[in-house]
């Protein structure tokens, strides 16, 4: 089984309801969640303080999985969510584990 890193990259008024839509997920026995900044050349969808910032407030989840789940996760996201902007990346994870 491969295992991967699935990145979820959400605006913020979009951050309780993707937490709730994962914590309600078969086969994520966790994730991680963290406050961000997105910056991008593309100014539309920012605000007049953004445009001035050059930054957009947004919230990143990762999520450890296997390559067949972070799939499903991802179909069922965009059945769910089409439209709401999330941004993803999958990437191959090496290694892992826990240091106690």
């Amino acid at each position: 089984m491969t295992k991967v890193l699935l990145v979820l990259i959400t605006p913020p008024e979009l951050e309780e309801p993707l937490i709730d839509w994962l914590l309600e997920r078969d086969g994520i026995s966790g994730f991680t969640g963290l406050p961000a900044y997105g910056h991008s050349r593309e100014h539309g969808g920012y605000s007049l303080l953004e445009q001035v910032s050059g930054r957009q407030r947004r919230a990143i989840f990762l999520v450890q999985t296997e390559a067949e789940s972070a799939r499903s996760l991802l179909d069922a996201l965009h059945t769910e969510m089409s439209g709401a902007g999330l941004h993803y990346w999958v990437m191959p994870l090496i290694e892992s584990g826990r240091l106690d």
